[in-house]
């Protein structure tokens, strides 16, 4: 009996028990696939964190495929307070915005929930994919303890716009192809 119910409190227990998702940092691109020559827009998202205080990572992308035009902060931590950040140091070449970081200022406590910590704007320069992947990453809560993060890498796919002479080829075939049946008569069943 002793035993039967000290296996029930271990599963009320167990029941009672909140699980903890790891937070999480991801991308969203807009929009996906993006074509040649056009702007695509990057939102940096965390999901399921509390108490976030002040972050920094770098994010990597493939330079031959996009070009970094704009950064900008994102929504999520000025919803706690006052912040101060930097949008990093950007260098198209070598394909890395490095060090992008922003802080809350003053004893006030974290952000916590999910929302955008960067908006970053790209050009589109050639077709392919780009990987997306982060690093150098440091998320602190207001106590200034680290807080386990998992980073999502992203890809971004790039792809060409048909010339117009493509159209043209297709809307000559179709007519092709519609009068060809024309001339045929109709089925026989």
């Amino acid at each position: 009996m002793i035993k039967w119910k000290s296996f029930l409190a271990a599963a009320l227990l167990g029941a009672c028990a909140q699980a903890h998702a790891v937070p999480t940092l991801s991308v969203v691109a807009t929009p996906d696939p993006a074509l040649v020559g056009s702007q695509v827009d990057l939102s940096v998202l965390v999901s399921d964190i509390s108490d976030l205080y002040t972050y920094q990572f770098t994010l990597t992308f493939d330079p031959g495929l996009l070009r970094v035009t704009t950064v900008t902060e994102g929504a999520f931590l000025g919803s706690a307070g006052t912040t101060f950040g930097d949008t990093g140091s950007i260098d198209n070449t070598n394909g890395t915005i490095s060090f992008l970081f922003n802080t809350l200022i003053g004893q006030v406590p974290g952000a916590s929930g999910s929302g955008s910590l960067a908006l970053i704007s790209f050009e589109a320069l050639g077709a392919g994919s780009s990987a997306l992947a982060f690093s150098d990453l440091l998320f602190l809560d207001s106590a200034l303890a680290d807080i386990a993060i998992d980073a999502t890498a992203g890809e971004l796919d790039v792809v060409d716009v048909p010339e117009p002479a493509s159209y043209l080829l297709l809307f000559a075939g179709l007519i092709g192809a519609a009068a060809l049946r024309r001339r045929q008569g109709p089925a026989q069943a």
